[in-house]
């Protein structure tokens, strides 16, 4: 008999205005793949989850990162006010990136905001670097890189 385990984790969605725009970010910038794209679904389970009006237009795509498939989504909300959520944010994702400094030279030439970097200390003594980076529709991402190994 196999066990199944009570939770997995299947991936992380962010609602954005343009696919195409925002994959400027998460493809070339970040490095993610498209690896599923599906045009607008009227049906879609994320109009109730969302509660996204019904003349919305959606668009969806997973990403999946070189050894993480499936890890990430973007739904697309188009013709329809996305109003700002109000702070503080409530949600990220948080990626170790291999080149922090490339990403935010990336993220600069998009003109996304990127935070002043920090330095991080994880919880077992491990030392390195974060940077906060918002995408075009203020959804948060935080970069991270450990450069010491815990002492």
């Amino acid at each position: 008999m196999s066990e199944t385990a009570q939770v997995r984790f299947q991936r992380a969605n962010f609602v954005v205005r343009d696919i195409s725009r925002a994959l400027n970010f998460y493809v070339d910038v970040l490095g993610f793949e498209v690896t599923f794209e599906k045009g607008h679904n009227p049906d879609s389970y994320s109009f109730p989850v969302f509660e996204i009006p019904g003349e919305a237009k959606l668009g969806f795509v997973i990403l999946s990162a070189p050894d993480q498939p499936r890890v990430m989504a973007l739904t697309e909300i188009k013709h329809v006010d996305l109003h700002p959520v109000p702070y503080p944010r409530r949600s990220a994702i948080v990626l170790d990136v291999a080149d922090p400094d490339a990403v935010m030279e990336g993220a600069r030439k998009l003109g996304l905001k990127v935070y002043e970097e920090e330095r991080l200390e994880t919880h077992d003594g491990r030392v390195g670097r974060e940077i906060g980076i918002v995408d075009y529709d203020d959804n948060l991402v935080v970069i991270y890189r450990i450069d010491e190994a815990a002492a």
